[in-house]
């Protein structure tokens, strides 16, 4: 069998796999009684099994590790170990998280704990020793805002296809097929499990699936860098819609003085739909900015490495001004719609 062919064949198990573990799951949390019922802090209307993103766990973990080991330029074993480990650890928690809701501390510290054997490893194979902190807190980060961007239908799984997909292309283009090609399993496996939570959703991904997406997308992003430094600022450019929506979120609700760790509906997908717009209205407009704004200009600091500091910055500029007038709108149709209820 070619490499071509056998890294074909990898994609389409992770979808296939996907789309089978994420219909057993459905019925095992039907049975468990594993389900999201509606509440003031939550965006659906009606009780939702949750914990789909099993799913996309288990077909992550049997194609990503055997994609970066075996195919055309093979990532070292101590890397795919690590990212392996590392994985199962953040989806253990997860689903025991879904099953039993666990205290913030230790959940915290299994995430810190995942994204420093990540990180360490990557220290191992040249990585400067400096960038750890600051590597650890990003892959943190990344696991907690994807967390905290899973609320509505189909949201969270659209963007890991997106950027599973853009990863995928920048790896390619720069001679990384074995890391290419673990992009585009992970980006499978989320449109198997996005079959079934595309509005109106029949299950929820849960943690064990949205904090093992934020780990999975950081680790591949530290990997691109790894490769080559100019490569962190497109990257970055594909995730700027969740990566703005949660950080400028958190922050405001910090500067508030609120209690900015705590369930929350604030964030401006979470505002859309309060404001009236459907789940798929809502992703819509994420998938919108991904398609016009992210991916151009992800692509402009591809070709333009000279430019990619620049075109960074300038799309997170651009992404704090849209959520700033986005959610100012918001704000006035909530406020229009209850003085109509009001009368």
């Amino acid at each position: 069998m070619s490499p071509t062919s056998l890294a074909i064949g990898m994609v389409l198990a992770s979808l296939v796999i996907s789309l089978a573990v994420v219909r057993g799951a459905i019925a095992y949390a039907h049975h468990r009684g594993m389900m999201d019922l509606p509440g003031q802090r939550r965006s659906h209307t009606i009780p939702t099994p949750r914990g789909g993103g099993i799913g996309i766990v288990v077909a992550s973990l049997a194609t990503l590790p055997a994609a970066l080991g075996l195919l055309t330029g093979p990532w070292p074993v101590p890397v795919v170990a690590a990212l392996a480990v590392a994985t199962v650890s953040v989806a253990a928690v997860g689903w025991w998280d879904d099953h039993h809701p666990l205290p913030v501390l230790p959940r915290f510290g299994i995430q810190l704990l995942s994204a420093l054997l990540v990180a360490g490893a990557l220290v191992m194979q040249g990585m400067s020793g400096w960038w750890l902190p600051l590597v650890v807190l990003a892959g943190t980060w990344s696991i907690n805002l994807h967390n905290f961007m899973d609320g509505i239908d189909g949201l969270l799984a659209q963007q890991v296809v997106f950027v599973g997909l853009g990863l995928a292309l920048l790896a390619w283009a720069t001679a990384q097929p074995a890391l290419a090609w673990a992009a585009a399993c992970l980006a499978a496996a989320a449109l198997g499990f996005w079959y079934f939570n595309r509005p109106r959703a029949r299950i929820f991904m849960g943690d064990v699936g949205s904090g093992t997406m934020g780990l999975l997308l950081f680790a591949l992003t530290a990997m691109l860098w790894r490769v080559d430094w100019h490569l962190l600022w497109p990257a970055l450019i594909l995730s700027s819609s969740f990566v703005a929506d949660a950080t400028l979120t958190l922050l405001g609700r910090m500067a508030s003085g609120r209690r900015w760790y705590t369930a929350h509906r604030e964030h401006l997908y979470q505002w859309l739909v309060r404001s009236g717009f459907s789940h798929a209205t809502g992703g819509a407009c994420y998938l919108a900015w991904n398609l016009l704004v992210a991916a151009p200009l992800a692509a402009l600091a591809w070709f333009q490495p000279e430019w990619s500091v620049p075109v960074f910055v300038g799309t997170y500029l651009i992404a704090a001004a849209v959520w700033i007038l986005m959610k100012r709108q918001c704000l006035r149709r909530v406020s229009n719609k209850g003085r109509h209820v009001a009368s």
